[in-house]
């Protein structure tokens, strides 16, 4: 029931400042785009449109969310009512989750693809990896600029490989590195798929417990107890 509530709280808030209406915007501009190439281009475009932005937009707007919950007292709501750090985390991955996989939709279709399940899945998972990401590095700073110096070597580090690797041979290795597989999952170029999809359920795992960390070390800088 809290966990429900946290998520309708923040999809009203995300509705509130504007991203589904910059979203709408974007995946407009998006579709135009991706139907006036050729089509052997299309499935790839749509790949990195998908995989950059709509997938990742937890790791971009995650700070802005949180220095406005900041400053709202939200926060500090939050971090002394009965919701846990676990439902707060989860709540911004559902929400966030949510317009992420409905944009990856619609450019998947716009672009002819087949692997729509593929790419609802490989973007949910994707997504969350994102958010999460986003939250820890947004526990961490005070302003925006911080923020994104923050996560520049982030977007460096998660964007360039699996971009890159649709365009030319990469090291063997890096096929066990999670954001390949999240491409993978999305393109549908998987060699194999059940390998990816664990990778990616292991990257999910793995960054849960280090998001609840710092989530609930923020919580008590600003007053939050638990008892």
């Amino acid at each position: 029931m809290k966990l429900r509530r946290l998520v309708c709280g923040d999809i009203h808030f995300q509705w509130k400042y504007g991203f589904y209406f910059i979203y709408f915007v974007l995946t407009v501009i998006y579709v135009f785009g991706i139907t006036a190439l050729p089509d052997n281009w299309k499935h790839n475009a749509a790949a990195i449109m998908i995989y950059s932005d709509p997938a990742a937009m937890g790791l971009f707007f995650m700070g802005a969310i949180v220095l406005l919950e900041k400053s709202q007292k939200v926060l500090h709501a939050i971090a002394i009512s009965p919701a846990k750090v676990s439902e707060y985390i989860l709540a911004k991955v559902f929400s966030l989750m949510f317009i992420s996989c409905v944009v990856a939709l619609i450019l998947g279709i716009a672009a002819g693809n087949k692997n729509l399940s593929g790419i609802i899945i490989g973007t949910a998972l994707t997504s969350s990896i994102f958010t999460m990401l986003g939250i820890m590095a947004a526990t961490k700073i005070a302003n925006l600029n911080q923020f994104l110096i923050v996560i520049m070597p982030i977007e460096i580090l998660c964007f360039v490989p699996p971009i890159a690797g649709l365009f030319t041979d990469l090291p063997e290795i890096l096929r066990f590195f999670p954001f390949m597989a999240c491409m993978n999952l999305i393109t549908g170029y998987s060699q194999n798929p059940f390998l990816d999809l664990v990778l990616v359920l292991a990257a999910n795992f793995v960054l849960y417990p280090a998001a609840h960390k710092m989530v609930s070390k923020m919580w008590r800088s600003i007053g939050g107890v638990k008892i």
